[in-house]
């Protein structure tokens, strides 16, 4: 059996775990997706949205990437929104980062990476914006983690000012946008801030 192989049999089984439990599961899935939320998060494997939250197959809509960010040129994150936002009525989008960030770690270091410093950059200006914030006596992890939770922030507002969100409040739509930073550690995900058409309050 390939890796491969291993895989489907796995998903097999998966399936009838699931119909086991619920024979109507997956024909009332199939019929639409009305997720409440949106995740924004990162790449890394081991933070998967649906798992954190416990919610099942169509209870979240996710986008990921490295260190969770969203930036104005990102038109595969943008229309990831939209359609949230527009189509699916999403009421809580979720930019969740996660301590230790290997994205956000690297965008520390002077070392070349690569293609994916251009996508560091925007992790570097936050650091930038709020250098004051790090201090000589921060060990790396700390300052590691101070920047995980900085960056989920920053993300939070460049969210919250895209033309999506904006039009979103004119009209009236009750939508919030949440800060969250997530322990690989022991699971446990921590608020840091919410977004709404009044503003940012930073918990």
């Amino acid at each position: 059996m390939t890796q491969l192989d291993d895989l489907f049999q796995r998903n097999r089984l998966w399936a009838e775990r699931i119909k086991k439990d619920d024979p109507d599961f997956f024909t009332s899935l199939a019929k639409q997706q009305s997720p409440e939320y949106l995740w924004i998060g990162c790449s890394d494997s081991r933070v998967p949205a649906n798992q954190i939250m416990d919610l099942p197959p169509g209870g979240v809509f996710v986008h990921r990437n490295i260190a969770n960010v969203v930036v104005p040129s990102d038109l595969n994150c943008l229309s990831v929104i939209q359609f949230a936002v527009e189509v699916l009525g999403v009421k809580h989008i979720i930019v969740c980062g996660h301590y230790g960030c290997g994205g956000v770690r690297a965008s520390l270091e002077d070392s070349d990476h690569g293609l994916i410093d251009n996508w560091l950059h925007h992790i570097r200006d936050v650091h930038r914006l709020h250098e004051p914030k790090f201090t000589d006596d921060m060990t790396e992890e700390q300052t590691v983690d101070l920047l995980c939770e900085l960056n989920v922030i920053e993300q939070v507002r460049n969210v919250s000012h895209t033309t999506i969100l904006r039009h979103a409040w004119e009209r009236g739509n009750k939508i919030e946008v949440h800060g969250w930073a997530y322990s690989i550690k022991d699971g446990i995900a921590k608020g840091l801030c919410t977004h709404t058409a009044a503003g940012l309050k930073e918990l």
